[in-house]
C-alpha cells in the first residue's frame, strides 16, 4: 500500500532534500570529500533550517543500513532514491558517507559561508519566489500570452498576495547583492527559469532592479503616526 504524505514526510522527507540537491550534480562524495551538491545543501540548510540536519543524518543513516527489497519499492512502500548515476550496489556506502559528512559538520559545527549558489537546487531553494516569478511568468510563451515584459509583471502583481509580493521584492534585492557580473546575472536567470531576454535597454541586473522597484512602488507603505517632533 502506497505511503500516505505524512508517512513519507516522517521517514524520508529530509533525505529527499538531500537527494534532490544532486539534480544535474555528479554524486562523487568520499570519505574525505564533500561533492558540491552536498556543501550547497548544507549551506542552505545551515542558514535556514538548521534543526532539520539532524533528521536528515538519521534519515540517511536509516535508509543505508535497512534499504528496501524491489517488491517494497515497487508497492509503493518505501521512498524509491532517484537515479544518481551510482550503480545500485554504491548507494548504500554513498548514504552512509553522506550521513558521517553531516554528522561531522553538525558536530564540528562546520558551516559552509554565504556564496553564491553552486547549483540548480540551490538556486530555488535561496529563491523559491524568483523561480516562481520567472518561471511562471516569463517562460517562452510570455510573448504569446502579455504585451510586454510591464504587462507580465503587472499580471503578477494583480494575482499574486502582497505578502508575496514582498518576499519577491526581498529577494530581488538579495539577488541583487551578490554583486554578479551581467553575464553571470543572465546565467542567475535561465537558472531560475527565465526564458526570454530582458526587454531593452536593461541589462539583466538593471532589469531586476526595475521590477524590485515595481514591486515596492507605493505597495509597502508604513503609518508611522504623528511624530512627537511634528508642530
Amino acid at each position: 500500500m502506497p505511503m500516505h504524505p505524512i508517512e513519507h514526510d516522517r521517514r524520508y522527507g529530509e533525505l529527499d532534500q538531500v537527494v534532490r540537491a544532486y539534480a544535474g550534480q555528479p554524486a562523487d562524495d568520499s570519505e574525505d570529500k564533500l561533492s558540491v551538491a552536498l556543501t550547497a545543501y548544507l549551506r542552505h540548510t545551515w542558514h535556514t533550517r538548521p534543526s532539520a540536519l539532524a533528521t536528515a543524518e538519521r534519515q540517511l543513516r536509516e535508509y543505508s543500513l535497512h534499504p528496501p527489497g524491489r517488491l517494497r519499492l515497487r508497492l509503493g512502500e518505501f521512498y524509491p532514491i532517484p537515479d544518481t548515476g551510482l550503480p545500485e550496489h554504491a548507494i548504500q556506502n554513498w548514504l552512509r558517507t553522506l550521513a558521517d559528512h553531516i554528522k561531522r559538520s553538525i558536530e564540528a559545527g562546520e558551516v559552509p559561508p554565504p556564496s553564491v549558489p553552486l547549483t540548480h537546487w540551490e538556486w530555488h531553494a535561496r529563491f523559491p519566489e524568483a523561480a516562481q516569478f520567472l518561471g511562471g511568468w516569463f517562460s517562452q510563451d510570455m510573448p504569446d500570452e502579455f504585451a510586454d515584459h510591464d504587462a507580465a509583471v503587472a499580471d503578477y502583481t494583480a494575482t499574486t498576495d502582497l505578502q508575496l509580493a514582498a518576499r519577491l521584492a526581498g529577494e530581488l534585492h538579495e539577488l541583487l547583492a551578490l554583486n554578479l557580473d551581467e553575464s553571470d546575472y543572465a546565467l542567475a536567470l535561465a537558472e531560475l527559469g527565465m526564458e526570454v531576454d530582458p526587454p531593452a535597454p536593461y541589462s539583466p541586473s538593471g532589469w531586476l532592479a526595475r521590477v524590485a522597484e515595481r514591486l515596492g512602488d507605493g505597495r509597502f507603505r508604513a503609518d508611522y503616526g504623528q511624530s512627537r517632533f511634528d508642530g
